[in-house]
């Protein structure tokens, strides 16, 4: 057999370091395996039978959108040469010559040439699949506020022009060189990024479309509640390469990063589920998933910047404060009972990602910081100062309101062309209306009942099972 001869001098350049790039690659797929088909998964089990497709579909929807608006316009918009001090110049990411070289990030947005670049010891292909899933994943979470009513046509629309309007403006002001970067506001892996802006936008929008059907709100069980664990634990797990793959490297702040994600997230569902039972009387397996994702969120903006033991105090205030928020706050606030946040994304996601950063201005640690940081930003427990937690809350009030304004904006554009919400009769179908599927062969919610079509199909059921019977020699009494 004859042997194809590669030029490895061109193949694998010196800049190239083949760990990093695989552990990299690894990660992406991690992250994008808790987009599809974990959150795929989780949405269509954790919602009523009648929006199971529909769930799953705006996420893969969401998903497969991302993809082809972040090659073409998106990525440069978050990494790519200024063009704002919050926003970055848009071009395409998919020429062989820009995919092949070796990444890097800018790390000044004001034309400071001696700030510091980020580049990592692998390809811009790389990269651009690395924030693609980060992307992709904070458009997934988004959709969790507006579950079981939003038009699927008004959503179509509404996941590109939010991932290039908003979506971008907050990675570019935090990771590619933005004003906050360059100021000092430390998020090591998207609290801010992704899960204070999807948590946010999601509420916004949850506020525009408005709410589900009285009869869905007050009662919305899972379909399906065992299929619903198993999208939470792929969204645990991928968690790994979420934060494991924020140094863009495979050094030594990866596994820690890796340890403290999954410590904080273990220790807020144990506290979320001790809440449960202190104040009533049992645990509840979605309340259970509720504190995991809380934990991972609250660790999320600093991962790689803390020790262990502040990994665990993360984990009891991530399964504490949001639980508060969401089972005694919320229900004594008019504002968050109007807004109908199907899966409480805003607790969650924003309450959960807030709170990381401020404690992550807080507890990170100085010689972490100082491997990992341009600058000289590190926690106020480490003596750098009560400023760098006014600078945390600043970026945050930044992604919060910059969502508010542009998501808004976003569903007024949509909703002078298609409805956001689906109307009344669709809502009381569900599925079949919107997509003309369902989820399982089971009579219930939202099916169209067809008593003709019933009896045909007991009949037959009962002429086979008699026919089954009799050629055994069985007598059966029907």
């Amino acid at each position: 057999m004859d042997t194809i001869a590669y030029n490895t001098t061109k193949l694998v350049p010196q800049w190239l370091n083949k760990g990093d790039n695989a552990w990299q690659l690894i990660s992406t797929t991690l992250v994008s395996i808790q987009s599809m088909p974990g959150l795929v998964i989780l949405y269509g089990s954790i919602v009523k039978k009648k929006w199971a497709v529909n769930s799953a579909f705006m996420a893969l929807y969401a998903y497969a959108s991302c993809f082809i608006v972040w090659v073409l316009i998106a990525h440069k918009m978050a990494f790519g040469d200024r063009l704002l001090p919050f926003w970055g110049r848009a071009g395409v990411a998919i020429d062989k010559d820009y995919l092949i070289n070796r990444a890097y990030i800018p790390a000044s947005a004001g034309g400071n040439t001696d700030s510091p670049m980020t580049k990592p010891f692998y390809p811009m292909a790389t990269l651009v699949y690395f924030e693609f899933a980060y992307a992709a994943i904070t458009l997934i979470l988004l959709a969790g506020s507006v579950l079981g009513r939003m038009n699927i046509k008004a959503w179509m629309a509404f996941a590109p022009l939010w991932l290039v309007l908003s979506y971008t403006v907050g990675a570019f002001s935090l990771w590619g060189g933005g004003f906050l970067y360059q100021w000092g506001v430390i998020d090591y892996s998207g609290g801010y990024v992704i899960h204070v802006s999807s948590g946010t936008a999601g509420f916004v929008a949850a506020y525009w479309v408005g709410p589900r059907l009285k009869c869905d709100r007050d009662r919305f069980s899972p379909n399906n509640i065992l299929l619903m664990l198993t999208g939470a634990g792929l969204l645990w797990a991928g968690w790994t390469g979420f934060n494991g793959g924020s140094p863009y490297a495979a050094n030594i702040v990866a596994p820690l990063a890796i340890l403290n994600t999954h410590i904080a997230a273990a220790t807020s569902l144990l506290t979320w589920t001790g809440l449960d039972v202190f104040f009533f009387g049992k645990p509840s397996i979605i309340g259970a998933v509720q504190g995991m994702i809380t934990g991972l969120v609250c660790i999320t903006p600093g991962a790689g910047l803390v020790q262990g033991w502040a990994a665990i105090l993360m984990g009891v205030l991530g399964g504490s404060i949001p639980w508060f928020t969401m089972m005694v706050l919320h229900k004594k606030s008019v504002l968050l009972q109007k807004v109908d946040d199907t899966l409480a994304v805003f607790h969650t996601h924003t309450v959960a990602g807030v709170l990381g950063g401020i404690l992550t201005g807080f507890l990170a640690d100085k010689d972490l910081c100082n491997m990992m940081l341009p600058g000289d930003e590190y926690g106020v427990v480490y003596g750098g100062g009560m400023m760098q937690i006014v600078k945390q809350i600043a970026g945050a009030l930044f992604v919060i309101g910059w969502n508010i304004v542009i998501t808004t904006a976003i569903c007024f554009v949509i909703k002078y062309f298609i409805p956001l919400r689906m109307s009344d009769e669709q809502l009381m179908i569900g599925d079949d209306a919107a997509h003309g599927e369902e989820a399982y062969s089971l009579w219930g919610d939202g099916d169209k009942y067809d008593a003709t079509r019933q009896t045909t199909i007991i009949n037959t059921e009962e002429m086979q099972t008699s026919n089954i019977t009799a050629a055994r020699g069985v007598t059966v009494q029907l």
